[in-house]
């Protein structure tokens, strides 16, 4: 039945392709389905169109299907290599068609994009469905399982990888169940892409126009650029617009002396997808919440985080809640500090009436951050380009593990990428590293990502290097000669960015099966790299003034130092806040009717924590797109668990005496970087560091009280 259902699909797609009569088209082979005749094997981004998505995902499955047929019909006992890794190679035509699709769909979409992804999310969520909860594959699976005893430790690992995998997904399910777990899948599908799309709508449509009368505290920079803005929108040269991308609502936040226009931005960003029109998310959240816990009980879990962590480093929800609670008292004492500064501050201005409120916050605290370190941050950016924080990047990557980096002329999905060819210390080729940096309104997501247009592999015993992305939202260059000005902030998501980009480039694992880490270890090697971004020798080596060139000062860089702890009550109060809702509703359990997501919300951090009012949630239910739109449903605490981690292997460096300490960088590099998943996440760590993480760095890190 599932086999005629993607006939019919497939058929359905070829009634809207050109036809056979329009001859150019009926010559040109699909791009996604040819060999690549590109540099390094690069996919061919100038020659693909977006009608040959469809086509070549039809087809790729159809293959994949093929490959899964012959080890299934195999008639030899099954062993490990004509049963696990035939299974662990099979579907690399569809391996690659998704990766170049997903990357662009996520960083440089259009409506016709969209339209595929609509249409190909059930179908693959189908497909992989159908191979999973295939009888007489798991059958071969399991039996190989069973006799595992004379495999070495890798295809050992790989085959118990393999095996969990399949019964996490459902093959252990009687078949009816079999039938309602499929169901469940292809719906989620169907809905993760309805709450991106609205997403992605609700932050292109909201514009805020202002006249100069309305700019009162906007710096210089941000003038031009919120004007350059609305002049290449159709607005005239004399106004302003800002929107809720990153570059423009956070610095309008910090900035803004009109308070009411603060209000206005921030209610926009917090009331995204909620405003009970047809890009409201309400009911799809809703929905996706019952269909992850009734799969998760289809499993047996009690609820969607049981089932989740059951296969990380937390392992249960109650070791979550531990981590969480540990860190949200000390963080809100400090943020309660902070802000009863602030509101000394926020007294003495004359215009202002009423309560301090969660949209005066930025603000005030930057104010706070200017009285009390005598640092102001727009002075800092001009010494970060985006330029020189890439340079001082690459000069730490080389530092600490010998690698260069050589600009590279590729084909690029657009024209705003930059690529580079990426050498390892011994001159061989590591991979291949692209960059897309800027915001496209309507055409790309929020935030910034690294991922993987392909993956490292080995094919005949040699190394497939992989292909690396890095997708930001870092501003624009200014007026004239001014480039590309990052605050400390944006510095610091570059490095944590490359940080995963070293970790995809680093990969050397023998099996594809074993490229990933659990999700609450995949954020160490990226925030590790934090730690670097501001350490007073690298500022020295990358902080230079865009216009003076000169070197960023001794007293700046003090400065800079003593502030590393500011506002961290307010930042982290916002983080184990987001971890507390995603873990609250994925943690419910069965339950009636729709929840109130609003006072859901409310209830879980204002009532039940005592969150203080003058901190509003960073991410509400309806546009929280980590955990309904991406990969971090019940995990979205790994920032945080990671950052124990992050905060412990950074004081190996520290202990050495030198930050860039090459034997402790090759020690990393060797134990977690290049290993993947080819142990537990533990167990890497154990390794390297010699024993478990510490939570006290972390705290220390903070500024927070510690119980020693």
């Amino acid at each position: 039945m599932k086999k005629i259902l993607l006939s019919l699909i497939f058929m359905g797609m070829v009634t809207m392709l050109p036809s056979c009569g329009e001859e150019g088209e009926q010559k040109r082979k699909n791009p996604l389905l040819s060999e690549w005749n590109t540099p390094y094997g690069v996919p061919p981004f100038n020659e693909i169109r977006v009608s040959d998505y469809m086509p070549a995902f039809m087809e790729a499955m159809k293959m994949h299907d093929d490959e899964i047929d012959a080890i299934v019909e195999n008639s030899e006992i099954p062993d490990f290599e004509n049963t696990i890794l035939a299974y662990d190679n099979s579907g690399e035509m569809l391996r690659r068609t998704e990766s170049v699709f997903w990357g662009i769909a996520a960083a440089d979409t259009n409506p016709q994009l969209q339209k595929v992804q609509e249409k190909i999310g059930p179908a693959l969520s189908e497909h992989y469905d159908r191979i999973i909860l295939n009888d007489g594959l798991f059958d071969r699976v399991k039996s190989v399982y069973d006799n595992r005893g004379g495999l070495d430790d890798m295809q050992k690992r790989l085959t118990e990888k393999v095996y969990d995998d399949f019964l996490r997904a459902g093959a252990g399910l009687s078949s009816a169940d079999k039938k309602e777990f499929m169901k469940i899948n292809s719906r989620l599908a169907e809905l993760s892409f309805a709450f991106g799309r609205n997403l992605l709508d609700e932050n292109a449509r909201f514009k805020m126009v202002i006249g100069d009368d309305e700019t009162g505290g906007l710096t210089a920079n941000i003038r031009n650029a919120s004007r350059t803005a609305a002049r290449e929108a159709g607005y005239g040269s004399n106004s302003y617009l800002f929107d809720l991308s990153a570059p423009s609502l956070w610095p309008f936040m910090t900035n803004s002396a009109r308070r009411d226009l603060r209000q206005k931005m921030y209610e926009a960003y917090t009331g995204k997808c909620s405003n009970g029109d047809n890009l409201d998310n309400n009911e799809i959240v809703n929905e996706m919440v019952r269909l992850r816990t009734r799969r998760a009980n289809l499993l047996g879990y009690p609820s969607h985080a049981a089932y989740v962590l059951a296969d990380n480093m937390a392992a249960t929800p109650d070791n979550v809640y531990e981590l969480l609670d540990g860190i949200w008292k000390p963080a809100l004492e400090t943020a309660a500090a902070d802000l009863e500064e602030m509101k000394a501050i926020m007294q003495q201005d004359e215009n202002i009436e009423g309560d301090f409120e969660p949209w005066d916050w930025w603000y005030y605290s930057e104010k706070l951050r200017k009285q009390k370190y005598n640092l102001d941050m727009e002075s800092v950016k001009a010494y970060l380009s985006i330029e020189n924080v890439r340079q001082g990047i690459f000069e730490l990557s080389n530092r600490l593990y010998g690698i260069t980096f050589r600009p590279s002329v590729l084909p690029t999905y657009n024209n705003e990428c930059v690529a580079y060819e990426v050498y390892d210390y011994d001159g061989t080729l590591l991979g291949i590293l692209y960059m897309d940096l800027h915001p496209r309104p309507g055409h790309k997501g929020q935030g910034a990502w690294c991922g993987t247009f392909r993956n490292q592999s080995y094919k005949n015993g040699e190394r497939v290097v992989p292909v690396v992305y890095i997708v930001a939202n870092f501003p624009r260059p200014g007026a004239g000669s001014m480039p590309a000005l990052l605050d400390i902030d944006d510095t610091k998501t570059f490095f944590h960015e490359f940080g995963h980009a070293l970790h995809m480039l680093f990969s050397d694992v023998p099996y594809n099966g074993l490229l990933e880490v659990e999700n609450d270890f995949v954020e160490l090697p990226s925030q590790i790299m934090e730690n670097w971004a501001t350490e007073p020798e690298m500022l020295r080596s990358y902080a230079i003034h865009w216009q003076t060139g000169n070197v960023i000062s001794e007293i700046m860089i003090d400065r800079i130092s003593r502030s590393a702890r500011f506002n961290q009550g307010f930042a982290t109060t916002e983080l184990v806040a987001a971890s507390y809702l995603d873990m609250d509703i994925h943690n419910l359990g069965v339950h009636e009717g729709d929840i109130d997501l609003a006072a859901f919300t409310d209830s879980m951090l204002y009532a039940k924590r005592g969150m203080m009012p003058e901190i509003g949630p960073r991410y509400r239910y309806p546009y929280f797109a980590h955990i309904f739109d991406g990969g971090y449903s019940a995990g979205y605490y790994g920032y945080l668990w990671a950052e124990v981690l992050d905060k412990d292997a950074y004081q190996a460096f520290v202990e050495t005496d030198d930050v860039f300490n090459k034997k402790v960088a090759r020690r990393f590099r060797e134990e977690i970087l290049s290993k993947g998943g080819m142990a537990d996440g533990m167990e890497l760590y154990e390794n390297f560091r010699g024993r478990t993480p510490s939570r006290t760095p972390m705290l220390k890190a903070k500024g927070f009280k510690v119980e020693e």
